[in-house]
């Protein structure tokens, strides 16, 4: 016969397993608690020193899973995050845009195509295949391009007017093509894109890239570089400049037919958003919130995208940002990490991991964090940069030697030393939270 245990027995044998599973429970939380203690002493440490106390610093690492604050410093102070604002503009485009990005509106009415445009940046762009357009304009009879839709600024609040020749501020419209900039290179041949300025560059060495006012570039034939100037924008140009590509002519119309507007679709919208981050581009960022505000209105603001976002989307955020452009050029804009941590965790919540993950360069791998934040076998960081002159901002994930994923905003304002400094500092920082917590 089976020797049943006594109930005085059974009780012993609970307590001794409720004391031990209580014993390692406790431990484990101590541990924890004692883990985050000396890591808050290592960062404190770094961050409060005679290097970091003459300009403004903000860092907020938090752990998704239990909503533990790791650290933080600043978090709910306001800093201008440069590019760190297309982590907003990431955050718009997955909400409102569908999974192609949409080329443009037409209606065809009378024996033409009236047609307008959406904002979509991908047009005639040298990275992206976007034949769409061309193959559908070319099968109609007779076209009219309407481009009173676009009711903006063609350069963005507290943009440098004097970066107006560079690469990376080119005008902001309705109807963008070739990312709205004139390319010229001199090998293997000489080479102006779109041909359509062949008659507009002058092979002279020059301070400028083009003259303020007009389509006037400047190449010397002893360039070996690439270079992309952006041309000034209007409506007649972008007029002629499709009727060029499409070898037929088109007319301007002052408005567009009533009725219902079907959608042409171009390439596919992730595509775009990961060259965005990726690449860090500015045009991109912008024409985003320009398609964005096409999904909501038949009027193209960028505004309209950006107060429907904060108002109806981000509502919860606990520090309303200043938000005026989608890229960061703009000294104007004001976030505090805690927002961009919000965020980030939104989309970590939201979206599936894997393509979430896919949009951020990674630290020693790709992007603008090819060579920063190396891991040891993997990346351990993916995340967006952000800078300006005295400026130097990170925010994204955080992969730690213990499985966990962290998430962070680390903002640097102001400063005088050099942005090499303060991206050594950071990585200090972010390795002893990757090898400790």
């Amino acid at each position: 016969m089976k020797a049943v245990p006594s109930r005085s027995f059974t009780k012993i044998c609970f307590r001794i397993n409720f004391a031990f599973t209580t014993t390692i429970i406790l431990f484990f939380f101590v541990s924890c608690s004692s883990s985050k203690k000396i890591i808050s002493k290592n960062i404190s440490d770094t961050m409060q020193n005679e290097q970091t106390s003459n300009y403004f610093a903000g860092i907020l690492i938090i752990d998704p899973t239990t909503n533990d604050t790791i650290y933080k410093q600043n978090h709910q102070k306001y800093f201008t995050p440069a590019s760190n604002t297309k982590i907003f503009t990431l955050y718009a485009s997955l909400n409102l845009l569908p999974d192609s990005i949409p080329a443009l509106k037409y209606i065809d009415d009378n024996n033409t195509t009236y047609i307008e445009g959406t904002g979509d940046p991908t047009l005639l762009h040298s990275y992206f295949d976007n034949s769409n357009v061309i193959n559908f304009l070319k099968q109609k009879e007779k076209i009219a391009i309407h481009l009173n839709n676009f009711d903006d600024t063609k350069l963005g609040p507290g943009w440098s007017w004097r970066d107006y020749q560079y690469y990376y501020q080119p005008e902001r419209g309705s109807f963008p093509m070739y990312g709205n900039v004139t390319t010229l290179y001199n090998e293997p041949e000489k080479t102006i894109l779109p041909k359509y300025f062949s008659d507009s560059v002058l092979a002279i060495n020059a301070t400028k890239n083009r003259e303020l006012e007009k389509n006037l570039f400047y190449y010397s034939k002893q360039r070996k570089d690439t270079l992309e100037v952006p041309y000034k924008t209007n409506n007649t140009l972008t007029q002629s400049l499709l009727a060029y590509e499409i070898g037929k002519e088109i007319e301007l119309a002052a408005k567009f037919p009533p009725g219902e507007k079907s959608i042409i679709y171009s390439v596919p919208t992730d595509t775009v958003l990961k060259r965005m981050m990726h690449e860090s581009d500015n045009f991109l960022a912008e024409q985003l919130l320009i398609i964005g505000s096409s999904v909501l209105s038949d009027t193209l603001n960028s505004n309209t995208t950006r107060e429907y976002v904060l108002k109806e989307l981000l509502n919860d955020l606990k520090h309303e940002p200043r938000w005026v452009d989608g890229s960061g050029l703009s000294r104007y804009n004001l976030f505090t990490p805690e927002s961009m941590v919000q965020v980030l965790q939104k989309m970590y919540t939201e979206i599936p991991k894997a393509r979430l993950f896919d949009f951020f360069p990674k630290g020693g791998v790709s992007g603008t964090l090819e060579d920063w934040y190396p891991g040891i076998d993997e990346p351990y960081i993916i995340a967006k940069t952000g800078s300006l002159s005295n400026n130097h901002c990170i925010s994204g994930y955080l992969f730690t030697k213990s499985g966990k994923t962290l998430i962070f905003s680390f903002m640097n304002n102001h400063f005088r030393q050099s942005s090499l400094e303060i991206k050594n500092r950071m990585q200090r920082i972010f390795e002893e939270i990757r090898d400790n917590y």
